[in-house]
């Protein structure tokens, strides 16, 4: 496919991120990656989304490098992992993760999760300020923030997050952070956007519409997703699984059948509580 077929989102800050891409969690350092991003690369897709837990960077900078293709068109997004909230850790930990990268900057870099309890976010956002102060990241943001977090990061803060990856598929779709996420200019980003157990690929409205499209189910809900505005960033180690999740853009959901899909939502989160996660 040919990539300039995916449209991209204009950041608060002016840098576009495409609206697809590959996601890389679970998917083992080694070729298993570097197999998974390539593919991915060849299909169309440029942007490719990894974090410090997955222990996968090295294996997707390789990846990138064997692409052969230029650095500018690609758009890497890697995470601070929550032991490393601390201002110096994480300014230590993006170094680690540049050189894992085997890159000269990141494109968008996150706080992977607040840790509430530990209340050192916003240390951790002074950080990533500095890093893109010093233009070594080119957008900055969070993930699994909740409206409260984010209050109390705005409050301490004169950068707003460009974005925001939240768990959200169509049977957790998160309306009041998207509410208060869209009033201030944070793009929303979905992970788990198929929902891992797969659920609601089995849902009859979502079976219905991909009969009617001869789609399949996950195409369907990565069209639900892209119509709603959100960056997305299926996750597959599977070549065919990789190109079907690009293959969205020769139809289109009537805004009678998004709301269908919008009725979904059952509040179903599978992955932790923002407020509750204390993993490190």
């Amino acid at each position: 496919m040919d990539n300039t077929a995916v449209p991209t989102i204009t950041l608060n800050n002016g840098v576009e991120i495409p609206q697809v891409g590959l996601g890389v969690f679970q998917t083992k350092e080694g070729a298993e990656v570097e197999q998974a991003v390539g593919a991915a690369l060849e299909a169309g897709y440029r942007l490719i989304d990894t974090a410090a837990i997955y222990g996968n960077e090295a294996g997707v900078g390789r990846a990138i490098k064997a692409s052969g293709l230029p650095r500018e068109e690609i758009f890497i997004t890697t995470k601070l992992w929550n032991a490393h909230h601390a201002y110096e850790d994480a300014l230590r930990a993006f170094d680690e993760s540049l050189r894992k990268l085997d890159s000269g900057y990141v494109d968008l870099y996150l706080i992977h999760w607040p840790l509430p309890m530990e209340g050192k976010f916003v240390d951790a956002w002074r950080a990533l300020e500095k890093l893109y102060n010093d233009k070594r990241v080119r957008a900055i943001g969070v993930s699994n923030f909740t409206p409260r977090h984010l209050e109390e990061l705005l409050n301490a803060s004169e950068t707003v997050p460009t974005v925001n990856q939240i768990e959200l598929h169509p049977l957790f779709q998160q309306k009041e952070t998207r509410a208060y996420c869209a009033e201030r200019g944070i793009a929303i980003e979905s992970y788990s956007p198929l929902m891992q157990a797969g659920e609601a690929l089995e849902h009859s409205v979502i079976g219905n519409l991909a009969q009617k499209y001869g789609k399949t189910p996950a195409q369907v809900i990565l069209r639900w997703h892209l119509q709603s505005g959100f960056i997305v960033i299926p996750k597959s180690a599977r070549p065919e699984r990789i190109r079907e999740n690009l293959d969205l853009f020769d139809f289109e959901l009537s805004t009678d059948e998004m709301r269908q899909i919008d009725g979904m939502d059952q509040n179903r989160r599978i992955g932790a509580d923002p407020d509750t996660a204390d993993f490190k």
